[in-house]
């Protein structure tokens, strides 16, 4: 133990409550935090974040620990100084957030409690900043630009640490805090714009350095001259070195297809993490200033496109990674002709990392239909791929190649363009990531003689007492009622008997979706769906609406009203 948490225990914590119940766990999570175990502390921070101050919320019992976390953060002997800071700053910056005073602190009263004591804090928060841990250091500096009440205290010991600070990242901070402590103050705007302007011209300074003040500037600065700040910006990115050897990515080994543990999940909600964990990673440390440049930018989309152009030519592959990201965004967000960009976006397919290649075609795929000028080389890359692998690339062991491929295929088929058809057939017969597949069928209604087959086979072999079917059973139901066909009928109707003597109800309801898509072509099964709609919601009240509007769309409104009058047939 390196603190000694004097009061700790005087308080009554069971009064008080975290986001899963009441707080009498707190104490222990304070020692557990001053634990030499490794472990423990890391759990201990785990559930903090978890509980204590869950998504950013800030309760009674999170402003009643500050002062302790503030005793062990102050102990140099403590083992978790800077992870610390850190969850103070983050505990400050969401207090302050609310803009809680006593008059409403019935309502926020965690934060009000919490903001004022990071205000009497603000000599520590000051002092963590020099203190001779670089990790405690670069933990607090945003506090002097969020929670220091002096501004032009703050202002001065930003000014003063810069050339003191011995790295870039340390830099940025110092930097982006000056922004942030004068955005919200009009009096210190000038003087922190002109500090800003003044390490962007400064050539003795490192470019990414420059660069900052210069994106932060901007901020500040809202009539900045747009196309002249852009250009700058371009100018410093060719200066900075790019990194020795693949820092960010490793050649990757052939290895298996990853493998859905049976049960665990619905696919597709395994594959929206795993989108969302790779779209938070960030593989350039230059990436958070030119979001935030982009930001800044808004819709002077011209402007962007040039930015963005200069980031995909970077030397450094993790730059033309977050950079693909950052152009799907402004193509899926911002109205206009975003065919330059586009086509920047379809010149990486060539890129020789595959990740990416494999982040270019699924922003080609997820931005449909902007992405027509992009179909020639979405067409040549997955015909060498064809070539190189057969449409056998779709299931490769690389998982690399095989992401890419996979998105190329999926974002020509967005397309309409049945050059996609092949990988989709091996998908759909062979089973690896099939339902990517099953959701792009939809969109090749002219190869429904070649797809069919596939889905109902598909279809007729899902077992509808498994945990987690529903989501598969019901996209490939979706899939067959857009393509039609006999055979896609007769499968629908087959499955829609068996989920309603399993009382799947879920599946019912997307069974009779299918066959209203097929129209009067659905007539055979009317009598199934009368009954239905007579159920009413007898037994769940989903399936009497998904039955009447089957029937309004097979029979017509006039038919469908006096088939629901007359109750159930047979």
């Amino acid at each position: 133990m390196f603190v000694m948490f004097d009061g700790l225990h005087d308080i009554d914590w069971s009064q008080m409550h975290h986001a899963y119940g009441t707080a009498e766990e707190v104490p222990g999570l304070l020692h557990a935090l001053a634990s030499s175990d490794e472990e423990e502390r890391r759990n201990a921070l785990d559930r903090f974040y978890g509980a204590v101050h869950h998504q950013g919320d800030v309760y009674q019992c999170t402003a009643a620990s500050v002062p302790f976390l503030f005793e062990l953060a102050g102990d140099a002997a403590a083992p978790v100084r800077a992870a610390v800071v850190e969850l103070l700053v983050g505990i400050g910056s969401a207090a302050l957030a609310y803009g809680a005073t006593e008059e409403n602190s019935w309502d926020f009263s965690g934060h009000y409690k919490a903001a004022a004591l990071m205000r009497e804090q603000a000599e520590a928060f000051i002092g963590f900043a020099a203190d001779s841990d670089r990790l405690v250091r670069q933990a607090a500096i945003p506090a002097l630009g969020l929670l220091v009440d002096d501004a032009e205290r703050a202002a001065a010991v930003l000014r003063e640490r810069l050339p003191a600070a011995p790295g870039v990242v340390e830099r940025l901070l110092l930097v982006e805090a000056m922004a942030e402590l004068a955005l919200p103050r009009p009096d210190m705007l000038a003087s922190a714009s002109a500090w800003l302007t003044s390490l962007a011209d400064d050539t003795a300074l490192d470019p990414t350095t420059r660069l900052a003040a210069l994106i932060q500037h901007a901020r500040c600065t809202p009539d900045f001259h747009a196309q002249e700040a852009t250009r700058t910006a371009i100018a410093l990115l060719r200066e900075q070195t790019a990194p020795t050897g693949d820092w960010w990515l490793t050649p990757t080994p052939a290895t298996p297809a990853p493998t859905i543990e049976p049960g665990s999940a619905p696919v597709e909600v395994i594959a929206a993490f795993e989108d969302l964990d790779r779209h938070a990673t960030v593989h350039s440390p230059v990436t958070g200033l030119l979001r935030t440049f982009h930001e800044v930018l808004g819709a002077r989309v011209p402007e962007r496109t040039m930015l963005l152009a200069e980031q995909l030519r970077s030397a450094d592959p993790g730059t033309r990674l977050d950079a693909l990201r950052m152009g799907s965004e402004i193509i899926k967000s911002r109205s206009g002709d975003h065919s330059p960009l586009v086509a920047l976006i379809g010149a990486q397919l060539a890129d020789p990392y595959p990740e990416v290649v494999a982040e270019a075609a699924s922003a080609l795929g997820t931005c449909h239909p902007v992405p027509e000028p992009a179909r020639p080389v979405l067409v040549a890359f997955v015909a060498a791929q064809h070539a190189q692998y057969g449409p056998q690339a779709w299931a490769s062991p690389q998982r690399h190649l095989r992401r890419a491929h996979q998105e190329a295929v999926l974002a020509l088929a967005r397309l309409g363009d049945e050059r996609a058809l092949p990988s989709l057939l091996v998908a759909l017969d062979g089973g690896v990531d099939a339902w990517r597949a099953v959701q792009a069928a939809k969109w090749l209604p002219g190869a429904a003689g070649q797809l069919v087959p596939s889905l109902v086979e598909r279809l007729l072999g899902f077992d509808l007492d498994q945990q987690w079917i529903e989501t598969e059973v019901n996209s490939t139901l979706q899939a067959l009622g857009h393509l039609g066909g006999t055979a896609a009928l007769g499968a629908v109707e087959e499955v829609l008997d068996r989920a309603v003597r399993a009382e799947k109800w879920g599946i019912v309801c997307s069974a009779l979706a299918a066959l209203r898509q097929f129209g009067p072509a659905a007539a055979p099964a009317l009598p199934v769906i009368r009954e239905l709609a007579a159920l009413g919601a007898a037994v769940n009240s989903n399936v009497a609406p998904a039955a009447v509007a089957a029937l309004r769309a097979i029979e017509g409104d006039a038919q469908e009203g006096a088939a629901t009058a007359s109750g159930p047939t047979g």
